[in-house]
């Protein structure tokens, strides 16, 4: 169907158990053509609402770090969009894993957001499916939803993040074969069945998949999912946030930003990094520490790793670097790779993140294979022997990264479901 041909507006319920960028910029997304009913969540705070009021009422310094930890679950509906919370689970999964509780008990650290995810989307199944054209759900959230929706004959719209669990799983085996000694990470290898056969479950009951790389279709199409079903929509770049500045300093910086561990294939760049003996240069990484301890802070010479810190601050470290290098094995999108290039710094990465829906190879960056040491080593060395073709690659990156923008992807996200439900 044409898009000039008029489309009766539908209504549509979202639903995600936590507030994220890419849920929060999706409900605006089917708001701007007025077609959102209604939010659905575990926690959603309103940093104007009674909650923070009291919060700031309160003496001491704690009431200010709470405010900053749930901030960080800030989910302001659009106007005239109802939003629904069930907080009870989130609050007690808070508490667990904020007081230790959670491994004490044997839950883990999965354990209770696996409960917050179940119990919103028993929730929902049960109660909010009335008057609507279709659901709007994400992964591990909307089985039991999907299931009574189909029941009504209300549209599963289906948000896949990250790559089908085959395919994570298959690739993260393969590494804990290669590296048996730094595998104790891989926890994708080690989900319970119960949570994959939900995940079966969510992907055969979408009528629409909705992804944010290549990376992930090919998961889908690698288990029969017909490739009319997926639409590939890459997140937004956030331009204002992240914006470049004039680097401090003159030593050659090579930057990683994520979780430092086998999945991002650090363990590929350390001693491809370490092989290369460049004067004058070092190798940032900045995020938790994955590895089994010891493995990162042994004598890597040129390697520097800094904890995790506040996201506010990333702009800083981005800004500090010639290149970002992002190895990643497997990955759903890799939402740094758009900040750095928002901070004008090219980047390097794999065919396995959304490395190849956001940049051409050799223009504002590299794409190199997955598990590859000599080619992360010839792009590395490359940026370092050429400064002023790099500076060039990081003014490509920044407008590409002002081209890919958070308002284009909303505008591409209300475009597919509007064709998707004309079908209806």
């Amino acid at each position: 169907m044409s898009l000039n041909t008029a489309i009766a507006p539908k209504r549509i319920s979202l639903i995600h158990p936590t507030s994220n960028p890419f849920s929060r910029h999706a409900a605006i997304a089917l708001a701007e053509v007025n077609w959102l009913k209604e939010i659905v969540t575990s926690f959603a705070y309103n940093p104007q609402g009674k909650v923070a009021n009291l919060l700031a009422k309160l003496p001491g310094n704690g009431s200010n770090q709470l405010c900053r930890e749930l901030e960080r679950r800030t989910w302001i509906p659009p106007q005239n969009v109802t939003l629904n919370s069930y907080p009870q689970a989130e609050i007690l999964r808070m508490a667990l894993v904020k007081s230790g509780l959670s491994r004490s008990l044997g839950m883990g650290i999965s354990g209770p957001i696996d409960r917050v995810y179940t119990t919103l989307d028993r929730t929902v199944a049960q109660h909010h499916l009335h008057e609507i054209d279709a659901v709007y759900a994400y992964e591990d959230g909307a089985a039991d939803t999907f299931q009574a929706a189909h029941q009504q004959n209300i549209f599963c719209l289906y948000d896949l993040p990250i790559p089908f669990y085959q395919t994570s799983r298959q690739i993260q085996a393969e590494e804990a074969e290669l590296f048996p000694n730094l595998a104790t990470t891989l926890k994708v290898v080690r989900e319970p069945a119960w949570k994959l056969e939900r995940k079966e479950r969510e992907v055969q009951l979408a009528d629409h998949i909705f992804v944010a790389s290549s990376m992930t279709k090919r998961s889908l199409l690698d288990i029969g999912i017909a490739a009319s079903k997926i639409s590939v929509i890459p997140y937004g770049a956030p331009v204002d946030y992240f914006q470049p500045q004039p680097k401090s300093h003159s030593k050659f910086r090579a930057l990683f930003v994520g979780r430092v561990g086998l999945r991002k294939g650090v363990h590929y760049l350390l001693p491809a990094w370490q092989e290369l003996h460049l004067p004058d240069a070092e190798l940032l990484l900045v995020g938790v520490d994955e590895f089994p301890p010891g493995y990162l802070h042994r004598d890597w010479q040129g390697v520097r790793h800094v904890p995790s810190v506040p996201h506010q601050q990333l702009s800083q470290y981005y800004n500090s670097a010639d290149v970002f290098v992002f190895p990643s094995l497997v990955e759903g999108f890799g939402l740094v790779l758009l900040e750095a290039m928002a901070c004008g710094i090219p980047i390097i990465t794999t065919p396995n993140t959304a490395g190849p829906d956001i940049i051409t190879d050799g223009v504002e960056g590299f794409i190199v294979p997955i598990r590859d040491n000599d080619a992360l080593k010839e792009k590395l060395e490359w940026c370092y022997r050429h400064p002023k073709e790099l500076k060039a690659m990081g003014r490509a990156a920044r407008q590409q990264a002002e081209r890919l923008t958070w308002d284009l992807y909303r505008q591409r996200l209300s475009t597919e479901v509007k064709e998707v439900l004309a079908r209806l």
